[in-house]
């Protein structure tokens, strides 16, 4: 079963914040989660001292988090599908936490895309197993991303 799912987008100080945001919400227009318990806000420093918005939220009801597994599954992309698929063994930790990165202009612009930047929504699945399993972790995430 998913435990909980936390999503994390960087503002950078050339991104629009609320953008951004409609980004992350994208992400969860078919759980119950709202605006008020929706998106945190840190501020904080780069490198060369540009200000960065971190935002992050956090899915922690069940069916919050199967409505989150269904609404990326079924706005796949076909090739993206295929990739996740290939790359499911890499992308699930021993500490059963499996890994994705969206983008987050194709997000604002309501569609689910997978990437390799650093520039992303990054997710977090955290599976829970009884006893802990590598390998029943692995068939729930087929199972909701497969």
């Amino acid at each position: 079963m998913i435990y909980y799912i936390t999503l994390r987008a960087l503002a950078h100080a050339t991104e629009d914040v609320f953008r951004v945001k409609q980004a992350l919400k994208f992400f969860v227009s078919s759980t119950s989660v709202r605006d008020r318990e929706l998106i945190e806000e840190l501020q904080s420093e780069g490198h060369h001292g540009n200000p960065i918005t971190i935002l992050s939220l956090q899915i922690k009801r069940t069916a919050d988090c199967l409505c989150f597994a269904s609404f990326v599954r079924e706005h796949f992309l076909k090739e993206d599908l295929a990739r996740l698929r290939e790359e499911m063994p890499e992308r699930l930790g021993n500490d059963q936490v499996f890994h994705l990165r969206f983008d987050k202009q194709a997000a604002y612009l309501q569609k689910v895309k997978l990437t390799d930047s650093s520039n992303a929504i990054t997710v977090k699945v955290k599976i829970k197993t009884y006893p802990k399993s590598r390998e029943k972790a692995g068939a729930i995430v087929e199972e909701f991303f497969g």
